[in-house]
């Protein structure tokens, strides 16, 4: 049985890039839920445990909604809590179920440089935005100096 270990953060992102791959192979899928991060002054209103059950909560949900179209093929889902540093929870979790596929199908975000998944994979660069943004800012220079 083949093994695969998803990163996911949006249900429908997701689903729409592993439901196509999970059609008629029997593969043992794990799937590690991103849940979005809480600003540090939040635990001046909520405590650690509310914080944890929230995440816990968020994930259940994320993983109740992309589930069914994996086990279709007579797959197996088990799900995981993102926590910490993802290279060393790959490679955790590589170490507890063995050889392994890694996909990272998570919604990328503008502005946002996603942390990697894995040591070889690399970073995300958004690049082709700082040239033309450079330039739109001259050129909103130039026109506020030539008024």
């Amino acid at each position: 049985m083949d093994r695969i270990i998803v990163y996911i953060d949006d249900a429908a992102y997701a689903a729409q890039q592993l439901v196509p791959m999970a059609g008629g192979s029997a593969a043992h899928w794990v799937i590690v839920a991103c849940p979005p991060r809480m600003t540090k002054r939040i635990s001046k209103w909520v405590s650690h445990s509310a914080r944890e059950t929230w995440r816990a909560k968020w994930s259940e949900k994320l993983v109740a909604q992309v589930a069914p179209g994996l086990r279709e093929g007579g797959g197996d889902v088990t799900s995981v809590i993102a926590e910490g540093n993802l290279v060393k929870l790959t490679q955790s979790l590589i170490a507890r179920h063995g050889a392994a596929r890694v996909l990272d199908a998570r919604r990328p975000k503008f502005g946002q440089d996603l942390p990697p998944v894995t040591a070889d994979q690399p970073p995300s660069s958004n690049e082709r935005w700082e040239v033309p943004g450079a330039v739109a800012g001259l050129g909103a220079a130039l026109l506020l100096a030539a008024e």
